[in-house]
C-alpha cells in the first residue's frame, strides 16, 4: 500500500480554475493544551493563488503546508493562530463548503480511521461550536473521504469509532465506486 495520503493536488487546481476559495490544514501547538485534548492543533489556513500553493513545503507528515512566515496574513477559519499569539489578518467570514478528509482506513457506513491524533475530529467540532457562537447558519461542510480499495473494509466490518469521531458524507475509492 502507499505510503502518506492520497493527493488533491488536481482537485485543487480545478477549484483554482473555478475561482474557489481554498484552505489547507495547518497545523500549530496549542498554547493553552487543555486535558484530553491535542497538544497540537489544526486549523484551515486559505491560499492565495496556484503560485502559493506550489510554494507550500511537506510538514512532519508529509503533507504540503504553507511556510510559518505566512501564516498571519492568510484567512483562519477558527481564529487567532495560538502558536505566534497573533491575530491573522482576515478570518474566513464564509462558511466552509467541502472538506477533503484523510483516513488510514474507512467502512461502507462512511466511518473514518484517521491517523490517531484527532486533528480533523477536534477541529470539526471547534468549527461547528465556532459557527453556532456567531449566530451563522449553523451548516457543516460536506465531508468527503478519498480512498483506495484496499482502504475500505468489506461490508461486515467497521472502523472503531467514539463519540468525538465524525462520520464522512461521502467515501469515493480509487475504483469510482462513491459511498453515500
Amino acid at each position: 500500500m502507499p505510503k502518506g495520503e492520497l493527493s488533491t493536488s488536481s482537485i485543487v487546481y480545478d477549484a483554482f480554475s473555478k475561482d474557489k476559495e481554498i484552505f489547507v490544514p495547518y497545523l500549530h501547538k496549542s498554547v493553552s493544551a487543555e486535558p484530553g485534548k491535542p497538544r497540537s492543533r489544526m486549523n484551515m489556513v486559505s491560499l492565495h493563488t496556484k503560485a502559493d500553493y506550489e510554494s507550500l513545503r511537506p510538514d512532519a507528515w508529509g503533507i504540503p503546508t504553507p511556510s510559518q512566515d505566512t501564516i498571519a496574513e492568510r484567512k483562519h477559519c477558527l481564529g487567532e493562530d495560538e502558536s505566534e499569539k497573533k491575530t491573522p489578518s482576515t478570518y474566513a467570514t464564509e462558511n466552509l463548503d467541502l472538506i477533503i478528509m484523510p483516513g488510514v482506513a474507512f467502512d461502507t457506513n462512511r466511518g473514518r480511521l484517521g491517523h490517531g491524533k484527532g486533528f480533523y475530529d477536534f477541529f470539526l467540532q471547534r468549527y461547528e461550536d465556532l459557527v453556532a457562537s456567531a449566530g451563522q447558519k449553523s451548516e457543516m461542510p460536506f465531508l468527503v473521504g478519498l480512498a483506495l480499495e484496499e482502504q475500505v473494509l468489506p461490508e461486515e466490518q467497521s472502523v472503531p469509532m467514539s463519540d468525538t469521531d465524525w462520520r464522512v458524507d461521502a467515501l469515493i475509492v480509487g475504483n469510482g465506486r462513491v459511498i453515500r
